[in-house]
């Protein structure tokens, strides 16, 4: 094998998904950079791989990076993993790869198992197009600018989640986004893989009403914008209600369309459905 770095995918949870193509390189390279090497230990016992371990996350020292620069320059193989997954994708890897690019060693992919793709084609939502934004900031502030910034995105949303932040994570997202259709995809091929579409509203319910929702990886999908529908937030749509109390419809409609930018015409209509309903 060449002097080359190899980015390995590994299982996300049913270990079956690892390829013949990753067991083999990771047996011939000359080292194996892990995020975490306690948990990939067992995936090496699993598959017979004794190639050399040494740990690589993103604290690791500048100068642990410098180490693995300086083996491939000498003509060494080393593949990167992370604890699940395709690495890079919110996993470490990123300052190493571009190292190798700036000095011309070859980065090889070795495709596999990846948590975003797994779950955009099981969500039942959009995958024409997709903007993957991982986890959202712990902050209840920071979260809520953070999904402001995202609601003009048409592509279907995806995000990953922790268990212990999930509940408020899909509050916030009904908050700001509006009640769109959504899907929590947790433990993707493990044993209590759960795949349940809703809307936020619904998503948040079923979370809070079922404590085994809010334990293991989790991924959130959310419909991207539709120029074509309106999707009022809760707060638009008080805002919306409690003028059309005060002003015609019409002009309840044109006052919401200046402060939020939504289209005056499908506000009126949805105040004229609302009634409708009534």
């Amino acid at each position: 094998m060449p002097a080359s770095l190899y980015i390995v995918a590994t299982p996300i949870g049913h270990l079956d998904d690892m390829s013949l193509r990753a067991i083999d390189v990771l047996r011939s390279v000359n080292l194996i950079a892990a995020e975490d090497t306690r948990h990939s230990s067992k995936l090496m016992r699993h598959f017979d791989i004794r190639t050399p371990l040494i740990s690589y996350h993103d604290h690791s020292e500048s100068s642990d990076l410098e180490g693995m620069l300086k083996r491939l320059r000498a003509g060494e193989t080393i593949a990167l993993i992370s604890d699940a997954g395709t690495p890079l994708v919110s996993d470490p890897g990123y300052k190493l790869v571009v190292a190798c690019h700036q000095e011309r060693i070859p980065v090889v992919p070795i495709p596999g198992a990846s948590a975003t793709i797994t779950a955009l084609s099981a969500a039942g939502l959009p995958t024409d197009r997709f903007y993957f934004e991982g986890f959202l900031p712990s902050k209840p502030g920071q979260r809520a600018n953070r999904l402001q910034a995202l609601t003009a995105i048409e592509g279907t949303l995806i995000f990953f989640e922790s268990p212990r932040r999930l509940a408020a994570s899909l509050e916030a997202m009904y908050q700001v986004l509006g009640d769109r259709e959504a899907a929590l995809c947790r433990e993707l091929t493990k044993t209590h893989e759960t795949i349940y579409q809703a809307v936020l509203s619904g998503l948040h319910k079923f979370v809070l009403s079922d404590a085994n929702q809010q334990r293991g990886e989790v991924v959130i999908l959310v419909r991207g914008f539709d120029p074509a529908t309106v999707t009022l937030t809760p707060e638009t749509s008080r805002l919306l209600a409690r003028l059309a109390d005060e002003l015609p419809p019409r002009r309840a409609a044109a006052v919401v369309a200046d402060i939020t930018g939504l289209p005056a015409r499908q506000l009126y209509q949805w105040l004229l459905d609302q009634r409708h309903d009534s």
